[in-house]
């Protein structure tokens, strides 16, 4: 239940206040504090257990199913039943929530030789590759020098952008419609979702913009174009990353226009409907962008920059006749606001441009 709810990203609510979550509790410390006979392999799935369901207990047993798992995904032995188990553990790291009660600042040397040790001996699986990332960036949440190492030191954007350009490659996006119905959704497209949704939270917090980011949205660029005629769940995961990255920092407007990102939405609105979410999600980028390029400028150089920004964006719209494509939005805002309960300005110009 717990690996099904991870893969599917389906929220568990209020087990934290259930009885069995007590029990599971109870079970740990009962057979944790045993003198003798202890059974460890029963403590590590009443840990996968506890964090898979969403349980959030003290910071003294949290930090102690923690520190079980990690021993467990520490393990270097490559056959089949041992990554199974490296695997199950990380996934259950990777369920832990941002605002779990956790001393964060311990684990990160185990992660550290989990990840470089991967690095050069290839020894996990790709689910497991992702969740002691996804693991990482939850931990680093809020803590500036843990975002320095996995930028500088860890290289995650290198990693992630690799991951996500061989993800790529091997889902079979073109595979019969039909058949798609009929067969369950496969584990490459299920860890490059997993990929795409710790991005926001990596764009939320990294102040540090550098070219490598770039690289990664190009490469949520190709994901959307190869994504975007058969799983609209991808395609709209890719264009609210665009928007947060624009919103904030993470790369230069710039980057986004020679990434593609922009071509993309742009290319995407015709083809939404006022009934998807992607037609809000553009939307919302090009309203990111525009709030950017009111910003103050530093000095006179980006001021030019940003000028002639502008002024290719105008073009792209203006050449594909954009304007009175994008007014005739007006009159859906109310109804996007009322299915979708969000906020978009009334004044159109807010969306594009202000020339």
């Amino acid at each position: 239940m717990g690996y099904c709810k991870a893969l599917k990203n389906v929220l568990t609510l209020l087990f934290e206040r259930s009885s069995l979550n007590k029990k599971f509790e109870k079970m740990i410390i009962d057979e944790n504090e045993k003198k003798e006979g202890k059974d460890e392999k029963l403590i590590t799935d009443l840990s996968e257990c506890n964090l898979f369901l969403g349980g959030l207990t003290s910071l003294k047993l949290n930090s102690f199913c923690v520190r079980c798992l990690l021993k467990v995904a520490l393990k270097k032995e490559e056959d089949e039943e041992n990554q199974k188990e490296v695997e199950m553990a990380l996934l259950a790291l990777s369920c832990i929530k941002i605002y779990f009660n956790i001393e964060r600042d311990l684990f990160l040397d185990e992660i550290k030789e989990i990840i470089q040790y991967h690095e050069k001996h290839h020894n996990l699986t790709r689910l497991a590759f992702q969740s002691i990332w996804q693991f990482l960036i939850i931990l680093s949440f809020s803590t500036n020098y843990m975002v320095d190492v996995i930028v500088d030191e860890m290289n995650f954007v290198r990693e992630t952008k690799r991951e996500l350009e061989e993800l790529t490659k091997r889902v079979d996006w073109k595979r019969e419609k039909e058949a798609e119905k009929e067969e369950k959704e496969r584990k490459e497209e299920l860890v490059l979702k997993r990929w795409l949704r710790i991005l926001e939270p990596f764009f939320v917090q990294c102040g540090l913009w550098n070219k490598e980011c770039s690289g990664i949205v190009e490469s949520i660029v190709q994901v959307f174009l190869e994504s975007r005629d058969y799983d609209s769940e991808i395609g709209k995961e890719c264009v609210r990353l665009f928007g947060a990255a624009a919103e904030n920092g993470t790369v230069k407007l710039d980057a986004l226009l020679k990434s593609g990102a922009i071509d993309a939405a742009l290319e995407e609105i015709p083809k939404s409907t006022i009934k998807g979410k992607m037609t809000y999600y553009c939307l919302k980028f090009f309203q990111l962008i525009s709030v950017c390029l009111k910003i103050k400028e530093i000095d006179e150089m980006e001021k030019a920059k940003r000028k002639t920004f502008k002024m290719e964006i105008f073009d792209k719209l203006e050449e594909e006749g954009y304007e009175d494509f994008i007014i005739s939005f007006h009159g859906i805002f109310g109804f996007l606001g009322e299915n979708f309960l969000i906020r978009l300005s009334l004044n159109i110009s807010d969306y594009f441009v202000n020339t």
